[in-house]
């Protein structure tokens, strides 16, 4: 399986967010991505209780996604960047 770099997902989502992106996407906002962040995050809690560590693996990507996805939107507004989220 080929492996993937976190830049290579920051790269992703700065894509699918460009005007030649994914419109879903693009409409996207802080407020109407929370029900996906609160989901993605009982996720993890519900693998993290069952300890099925393959599931945990997966839902911590499902939700580093939806950090990264709100370190873009804030980037576009130029609040922060995911690399102000990692410091």
């Amino acid at each position: 399986m080929k492996k993937f770099s976190f830049q290579d997902l920051v790269n992703v989502v700065e894509r699918l967010r460009s005007p030649s992106g994914c419109p879903w996407d693009r409409e996207q906002t802080h407020h109407s991505l929370i029900p996906f962040l609160v989901e993605e995050t009982y996720e993890v809690v519900d693998a993290i209780r069952q300890e099925d560590d393959e599931s945990l693996a997966e839902e911590l990507g499902d939700l580093l996604l939806q950090v990264v996805f709100h370190a873009q939107i804030a980037k576009e507004r130029g609040s922060f960047t995911v690399s102000d989220v990692i410091n």
